[in-house]
């Protein structure tokens, strides 16, 4: 009776146990392979094949897994021997080691040996558990599974694809860049060695922090694979007194923006994208975009972007965030290359390439003077830069000095909704809003762009004036969307202007920082309070755009384009222009010189011979041509203007200028308040203030004759 009594609880405990068991087991739902490639993801490489998108913080090793037959078969057997000697001849457990460890463990009071197969270590991978007597016992018969139902050689290269090793590193081809900074092929017998029995406990052995403390295990794995055949008594003495070669690995490329960039954009499916970066440039100028911002950092400056483009081919080299490596760093995640920032003068060359188009000539004189334009019922006085009027000077001067009256002039040449068409026609998509938005602002940069925008168009004035969508993946054409934007002549022209050292010496100085050795073409952008520092250039082969600022939009402090990019778009330069055969700029053929006379910006009957280029048909007569408002144009009071006097300052001393454009030297104005004549002046006049509406017309006299009224504008003074 007590047997049976014992048989029936046998029964029922082996019966609890095969279903708890059961219950427990996870039997693999996909093959070996397929868990590595279901966590694949898409690798981007650059040019040359190398890595961009390398994270270590994935479950599997998803970039460096490697065939069976591609890991030496020396440190397959250092392995087999140091883990599970046995591994060919078991099903999945090595019973005999189990009895052994338990026996050990026994004796010992603790877990001394674990006598997990390689077949268990693959299992506890893939089913992660807590570390317990259970637990060991499920691994054991998953392990059992696995070798029912794949081969020792797949389990093998799983195993050895992904064994953990230290800084998150898996299997052994990342392990021996790791420790090594070599490929497993260029490894000694002794290193292999050492990656066996780092498996085992990556830090406890951290060839780092004392490469001594790995020699006993190392030298004993040696003894056991001599005593095994595979090695010379002597090769393992010989590997005693063996030094390790440590490399510490490189920081890895980091071009995480651009990848992204990539992965929302890229055509077609795959496991690999090759693109057109190039990762060692990529680190290059990321090294010299930091150390600036760096430099910069006193003058509340933290983020920039920067961006290479090869402009004969349409390629993207690089694409750089400053301080992408460090995750402390303000706004690091954010992607400066693609956020819309205001690029204020950066972007005047597409608009002069449109009035070149449009009939005028760098020799085109344009008047630089004080300009107030109404802005609902105020008034705005725009000015330079520098706050310095030039005067009377040539679109040549205007343009590479940056100067903003000018640029008004020329928009209003142009057309705010012609340069608003040809900019949405190179890609400029964030300007979303309608040309009366922006109106003659956005001659100024008052729209925000984007890096990239900005950097395609000068892509296109650097590719002959033709617009073609930026390349960023070897295998994409770039053939597709061309079309011609500016003239070859007038892009060639912007290019010539902005390389010309004579012509920017108004604002920037004979010795300015934008003349490079390499004839280059530079342009400088500084946005209201110094929130933005641009700069762009191109040489015969290459586009550089850098942006500097804050991505919380804080201004800096002074922060320009040429004192705070400039010096970076220098050394990138620098850095492609190195081992390169120099060449010039691109100049149309079709361009004609001709010496003219351009007019003295000090006075009008005099002028200085110069040589100059000119699109065919343009070129002027004895003296240049004048590009200015049209004649006689009351510019103060504006029509609508609100005024207010000021009770602090007495009434004697409070007085608004009237102001006529266009007058010449032997003309007069009679200026006409309200209906009645108040006085004649030249083309200004100072009137006192006082309360009421007034409406203000201008008779232009020539002697006697009156010559032009001006219509009569209204403006109130409370």
């Amino acid at each position: 009776m007590r047997l049976r009594v014992t048989a029936s609880a046998l029964l029922t405990a082996i019966l609890l146990l095969a279903l708890a068991t059961y219950v427990s087991v996870k039997p693999l739902k996909t093959s070996l392979h397929a868990i590595q490639s279901d966590a694949q993801t898409l690798e981007i490489t650059d040019r040359n094949g190398k890595p961009l998108t390398i994270s270590y913080q994935n479950r599997w090793n998803v970039y460096d897994s490697v065939p069976l037959y591609a890991i030496p078969e020396f440190l397959q057997q250092a392995f087999i021997t140091s883990e599970d000697k046995r591994f060919f001849g078991h099903g999945g457990v090595d019973w005999q080691a189990r009895g052994s460890a338990l026996l050990q463990d026994w004796k010992s009071g603790r877990v001394v040996r674990g006598a997990s197969t390689i077949s268990e270590q693959v299992v506890r991978m893939i089913n992660p558990r807590p570390r317990s007597l259970w637990a060991k016992w499920v691994e054991g018969v998953e392990s059992m599974l696995l070798e029912r139902d794949y081969s020792k050689a797949d389990i093998l290269e799983f195993y050895l694809n992904q064994v953990p090793y230290a800084s998150n590193r898996r299997g052994v081809v990342q392990a021996a860049r790791y420790y090594f900074g070599r490929d497993l092929s260029t490894l000694s017998r002794r290193e292999m060695l050492a990656l066996a029995v780092l498996a085992r406990a990556p830090s406890s052995y951290d060839l780092y922090k004392d490469p001594t403390k790995i020699e006993g295990p190392v030298n004993r794995l040696a003894d056991a694979l001599a005593a095994q055949g595979v090695l010379t008594p002597q090769d393992a003495r010989d590997m005693r007194s063996q030094p390790f070669q440590l490399g510490k690995p490189s920081s890895p490329v980091n071009a995480e923006h651009f990848a992204a960039y990539v992965r929302a954009y890229a055509q077609g499916t795959g496991t690999e994208l090759h693109s057109t970066l190039d990762a060692d440039l990529q680190s290059t100028v990321q090294s010299i975009i930091d150390d600036r911002v760096h430099a910069l950092s006193h003058k509340n400056l933290h983020n920039a972007g920067a961006i290479v483009i090869d402009h004969t081919t349409g390629e993207i080299l690089a694409w750089v965030v400053a301080a992408a490596n460090d995750p402390k760093a303000p706004g690091n995640a954010i992607d400066a290359v693609t956020v819309p920032r205001q690029p204020g003068s950066a972007q005047k060359p597409l608009l002069y390439a449109l009035a070149l188009d449009r009939g005028w000539t760098p020799a085109t004189i344009i008047d630089d003077a004080p300009l107030s334009e109404a802005i609902g019922t105020g008034l705005h006085n725009f000015k330079n830069y520098s706050n310095t009027y030039y005067g009377r000077i040539t679109l040549r001067e205007a343009l590479a000095n940056s100067l903003n009256i000018p640029a008004l002039l020329t928009i209003n040449h142009v057309g705010t909704q012609t340069y608003l068409d040809a900019l949405h026609r190179m890609g400029f998509e964030n300007l979303d809003r309608g040309a009366a938005i922006y109106d003659e602002g956005l001659a100024l940069g008052d729209g925000e762009v984007t890096l990239l925008e900005l950097a395609q168009g000068f892509t296109t004035l650097a590719n002959r004036g033709v617009f073609r969508p930026l390349r960023f993946t070897m295998d994409d054409a770039g053939q597709g969307s061309k079309q011609r934007i500016y003239s070859e002549e007038a892009a060639s022209l912007i290019g010539n202007i902005l390389s010309d050292p004579w012509a920017r010496r108004l604002e920037f100085g004979n010795g300015s920082v934008l003349n490079l050795p390499i004839q280059t073409a530079v342009k400088t952008g500084t946005s209201t309070d110094y929130r933005d520092a641009w700069t762009v250039g191109y040489n015969y082969k290459y586009v550089v755009g850098i942006w500097m600022g804050n991505l919380d939009r804080a201004p800096t402090d002074g922060v320009t384009g040429s004192t705070g990019p400039a010096l970076a778009l220098r050394s990138i330069f620098n850095e492609l222009n190195k081992n390169a055969v120099s060449q010039p700029l691109y100049l149309s053929p079709r361009l004609l010189r001709k010496d003219i006379c351009v007019e003295d910006p000090r006075d009008a009957d005099k002028c200085y011979m110069r040589s100059e280029l000119f699109i065919p048909g343009t070129e002027p007569g004895e003296k240049t041509a004048r590009a200015e408002r049209p004649h006689f144009e009351i510019t103060k009071p504006t029509d609508g203007l609100q005024m207010a006097i000021d009770p602090r300052i007495p009434m004697d001393m409070q007085k608004l200028p009237f102001t006529m454009h266009g007058l010449q030297p032997d003309q007069e104005v009679e200026w006409v308040l309200n209906g009645k004549s108040l006085a004649t002046s030249g083309d200004k006049y100072l009137w006192t203030l006082s309360r009421g509406h007034f409406t203000l017309s201008a008779n232009v006299k020539e002697g006697r004759q009156t010559v032009f009224s001006t219509p009569e504008i209204s403006y109130l003074v409370k």
